[in-house]
């Protein structure tokens, strides 16, 4: 019998999804697992379990919260036999947009069984991990205004979960009025670049902005590569305007854009830099440093994600 363990954040979103638990762990028995089910304490917590249950030889891992939540369930199973199977019941669900699936939420509340049933029998991908300074993560990195607007905005009660968006945009416009970039020292695969830019941000999905924007249409979870976005600019117009961009589309073509596709980053500055990976505040640094690690992390991924993979099931 396959095994299977539920591991739930009871904080996370605008809903509590504590009560859809116990039936989404019984879609999975009746799919022929043997399931316990574990709610965090913490981000520490999440990642404590996993890599318990993956030390216990689990089969599958089911990160039951937001991406914060998804993200920390994920750094515990890195590199091991244990797959992780996302199901998104936060507030922005950005792995869930990526991947397709419909978030637990008040008017989407079979939304958990329903994503229990399409992953109980998906195939299993290896995808990339990133890990900037030691800091796993799935999607994003980012500095600059990105990141010191996730510093202002996070952490949130659950009342202001509601206008994630709103608080999202005035975060960004508050930062704006006083951020005038950063000046970068970069070595991409061996490649040096300079300048000086109002945001750079690393990612390995193709949804960014809490899900409302396409950054990287034609990134791919597992081909070893993660793009770095460079943007140009040194006030709060240059500040806004890959916003602008971004929504419709032209920042693909902007000349106050680069993008470069890398394994290996190195990022430095004369002064320190906030850092955010997957949309929580990490640390500020002078320096940072991303490898990407590929195929590191066993996914079982939905029909609607397999145009974002260029290889095939490992499982």
């Amino acid at each position: 019998m396959r095994t299977a363990q539920i591991i739930y954040n009871p904080a996370a979103g605008r809903f509590p999804v504590a009560e859809a638990i116990p039936s989404a762990g019984r879609v999975l028995m009746d799919a022929g697992f043997f399931v316990n089910a574990t709610a965090t304490h913490s981000g520490e917590h999440a990642t404590e379990l996993a890599a318990s249950a993956a030390e216990k030889g689990i089969d599958v891992v089911f990160a039951v919260g937001g991406d914060g939540t998804i993200g920390q369930v994920a750094s515990g199973l890195i590199d091991t036999d244990t797959a992780l199977g996302i199901l998104p019941a936060g507030t922005a669900n950005v792995w869930g947009k990526e991947l397709g699936m419909k978030p637990y939420s008040w008017v989407a509340r079979n939304a958990l069984e329903e994503n229990v049933k399409l992953l109980a029998n998906s195939p299993i991908y290896a995808i990339d991990v990133g890990v900037c300074n030691h800091q796993p993560f799935l999607m994003w990195a980012g500095l600059g205004l990105d990141a010191l607007s996730v510093q202002k905005a996070e952490p949130r009660f659950r009342l202001e979960k509601f206008f994630t968006a709103p608080e999202y945009a005035a975060s960004i416009l508050l930062t704006a009025v006083r951020w005038r970039g950063i000046s970068l020292r970069i070595w991409a695969d061996g490649e040096e670049i300079e300048g000086h830019y109002i945001l750079a941000v690393i990612n390995n999905i193709r949804h960014y902005m809490g899900g409302l924007t396409n950054l990287s249409p034609d990134a791919m979870l597992d081909d070893g590569l993660f793009d770095l976005w460079l943007f140009t600019g040194n006030n709060m117009a240059d500040a806004l305007r890959p916003v602008f961009e971004m929504w419709g589309g032209r920042h693909i073509v902007s000349p106050h854009t680069r993008r470069i596709s890398f394994k290996k980053l190195r990022l430095e500055a004369d002064t320190d830099f906030a850092v955010q990976t997957d949309g929580e505040p990490r640390f500020d640094t002078k320096k940072a440093e991303i490898n990407v690690h590929k195929g590191a992390l066993r996914v079982l991924m939905p029909p609607k994600a397999l145009d974002a993979l260029s290889l095939e099931p490992i499982a």
